[in-house]
C-alpha cells in the first residue's frame, strides 16, 4: 500500500533528530516506521521550514519525508499557518497526481483540511486523526485559547468530509459524536510507545531515600502541574521533580516556571521541588525509572503520552479521570484515577500508593505488561492498517468534499480551494 502522511507543522525527522521531540513529530515518526515494518510504503508530507533541506528524504526503508514548500521557508508559529494551507494544498494536489497513494492519513485539522481538497478531484480516501480537537481546547482554556477563528468550523467539516477519523481516546469519539459523527466512522487507535526505550528494566538516576515523585510533560497551565505542587502540603517527606519547559539555563525567566515557584512558595513546599527544565529525550526513561510514582493530572488531555511512557517503565501512576487517561489508565489496576484540580484527593491517592511498597510494584508490573500489550508502535500500526483496509473496502462510495459548515465553501482560511 502506497500512504500519503500529511504533517503540515510536525515533520517526523525532528523527533528523530532531537531538534523537537513534540507529540505529533514522534507520531508520524514512529507510526510511519511501525507501517513500512508492515511491508508499506510511505511518503510523509510536511510543510518546508529550511531553504536548505533537500525536497525529500528518505528516513528509513519505505519512509520518505517531502518537503513542501508553503508560505516562508523558515519556521512560522503554528496558529499562523492556516493562511499557507491553500498553498499547500496545491502542492499536495500535483504531487498525488503525479503518484497516486492509496490512501492519505492528515494528522491535525490543517493537515486535513488542506488534504481533503488536495485529494478529491483524485479520488483518494483521507482518514484524519486530530490529536486534539478545537472544541476541547476552547471548552477548558476559554480566552486563554490562542487557536485560529476558523479551527472549529473547519475540524468539523473535516471530520465530516474525511472518510474516517482515527481518534486517539474513546473521549475523542464521544465528542466526535456530539458533532454528528457516526461511530461506525471514527476509528480509535492510541498512540504508541518506543518498549525498546520504554521499558522496566534499564538504568535510572541517581537519587536518595525520600520518596519521589515525577511530573513529566509540557510547562502550560493545563497540564495540572500547580496541582501536583499544592499536593506535597499533604505528603511530607516526599520530593516532587517536574521535567519539561524550558532549557536549564532559561528556567529562571520562563513565565510558567516563575509561576510554578510562586505556587510552591505559597504551599511551604519550595525545598522539596525540583525543576529539571527540558530533559533530554534518551534520558527520559532513565529520570522515569528513578521515580516511585508518576504523576500527570491535567484538566484535559487528548491521550496523555508520558503517563503510558511512565507506565512502559513499570512505574505506578496516578493520573487525571480525563481523556485519554481514560482507555489507557486501569484504575486500581495499573494506577490511580483522580479529579482533575483537586490537591487534597491527589495527596491521599499518592500517599496511599507510598505507603504500599507491594500494591506500587503490582501496578507497576500490571502497567508495563498492558502497554506492551496495547502500546506498542506495532500494535497501533496494525490497527491503523486495518482502518485504511476498511476504507478501501468501501471505495465505492466517493470521499466528499471538505465544505465550510457554516457557509458551503470548500474549507479554506480564506472561503478559497487549497
Amino acid at each position: 500500500m502506497r500512504i500519503a502522511m500529511v504533517s503540515e507543522h510536525a515533520s517526523p525527522l525532528a523527533a528523530i533528530t532531537g531538534e523537537d521531540a513534540g507529540g505529533q513529530n514522534v507520531h508520524v515518526a514512529e507510526l510511519s516506521m511501525a507501517l513500512a515494518a508492515l511491508g508499506h510504503e510511505v511518503d510523509v508530507y510536511t510543510r518546508r521550514t529550511d531553504p536548505d533541506r533537500p525536497d525529500s528524504v528518505s528516513m528509513c526503508p519505505g519512509v520518505r519525508v517531502v518537503h513542501v514548500s508553503a508560505g516562508p521557508a523558515a519556521p512560522v508559529p503554528k496558529d499562523d499557518l492556516p493562511r499557507h494551507m491553500p498553498e499547500f494544498g496545491h502542492r499536495l494536489r500535483a504531487a498525488w497526481a503525479a503518484e497516486r497513494p492509496d490512501v492519505v492519513h492528515a494528522h491535525f485539522w490543517m493537515s486535513g483540511l488542506a488534504s481533503l481538497n488536495a485529494a478529491a478531484s483524485l479520488g483518494v480516501p483521507v482518514l484524519q486523526t486530530f490529536h486534539a480537537l478545537g472544541t476541547v481546547k476552547q471548552r477548558f482554556q476559554g480566552a486563554a485559547d490562542t487557536s485560529p477563528a476558523e479551527r472549529v468550523r473547519v475540524e468539523r467539516a473535516v471530520a465530516a468530509g474525511c472518510a474516517r477519523v482515527v481518534a486517539t481516546s474513546t473521549e475523542e469519539r464521544r465528542e466526535l459524536s456530539s458533532w454528528g459523527i457516526p461511530f461506525h466512522r471514527v476509528d480509535v487507535v492510541p498512540c504508541g510507545v518506543d518498549t525498546g526505550r520504554f521499558r522496566p528494566d534499564g538504568p535510572s538516576l541517581p537519587r536518595d531515600d525520600r520518596p519521589r515523585l515525577l511530573s513529566l510533560g509540557r510547562m502550560v497551565p493545563r497540564k495540572g502541574v500547580d496541582t501536583v505542587i499544592r499536593s506535597l502540603a499533604g505528603l511530607p517527606g516526599a520530593e516532587l521533580v517536574i521535567a519539561g519547559g524550558p532549557a536549564p539555563r532559561d528556567l529562571d525567566s520562563d513565565p510558567e516556571i516563575i509561576r510554578l515557584r510562586a505556587v510552591a512558595d505559597r504551599a511551604g513546599v519550595a525545598d522539596r521541588v525540583r525543576f529539571l527544565g527540558c530533559v533530554a529525550r534518551p534520558e527520559v526513561p532513565d529520570l522515569v525509572r528513578s521515580c516511585d510514582v508518576a504523576v500527570n493530572v491535567p484538566w484535559y488531555e487528548p491521550f496523555g503520552m508520558s503517563t503510558v511512557e511512565s507506565m512502559a517503565c513499570g512505574v505506578p501512576v496516578v493520573a487525571s479521570r480525563v481523556g485519554g487517561h481514560v482507555d489507557t489508565v486501569l484504575d486500581r489496576g495499573t494506577g490511580l484515577l483522580v479529579p482533575p484540580r483537586s490537591p487534597d484527593r491527589l495527596a491521599r491517592s499518592v500517599g496511599e500508593l507510598l505507603a504500599d511498597e507491594e500494591t506500587r510494584r503490582a501496578y507497576g508490573a500490571a502497567a508495563a505488561a498492558r502497554v506492551r500489550e496495547r502500546y506498542t508502535w506495532a500494535e497501533v500500526a496494525r490497527r491503523t492498517e486495518r482502518s485504511y483496509l476498511g476504507v478501501l473496502a468501501q471505495t465505492r462510495y466517493p470521499v466528499p468534499r471538505a465544505r465550510a459548515a457554516a457557509h458551503g465553501e470548500p474549507v479554506g482560511s480564506a472561503g478559497g480551494e487549497v
